[in-house]
């Protein structure tokens, strides 16, 4: 069975933690979405399109029990935050 690319990142660029105290939310999880797709050299669907893929797999922004994880993790936060490098 073929994974959808919304699949695809999830699986490479999220983990699961249901005792964060901080999921993430709307802007950080599409934010994230956009730096795995800059990685992958995949132009990122609309932000529209993004969140009814999530709503179909029950993934809501805030409550979702999901942290950054992997390259796309260090790319989301190396933008957000250029005073770092």
């Amino acid at each position: 069975m073929a994974h959808s690319q919304y699949d695809q990142f999830l699986q490479e660029a999220t983990t699961a933690d249901d005792h964060s105290d901080s999921p993430l939310d709307r802007d950080r999880l599409y934010g994230l979405y956009t730096s795995w797709c800059f990685l992958r050299q995949e132009a990122p669907r609309p932000e529209s399109t993004f969140w009814a893929a999530m709503k179909k797999k029950h993934i809501h922004p805030g409550r979702n029990g999901l942290r950054m994880t992997g390259p796309a993790a260090t790319d989301y936060i190396l933008a957000s935050c250029p005073g770092l490098v």
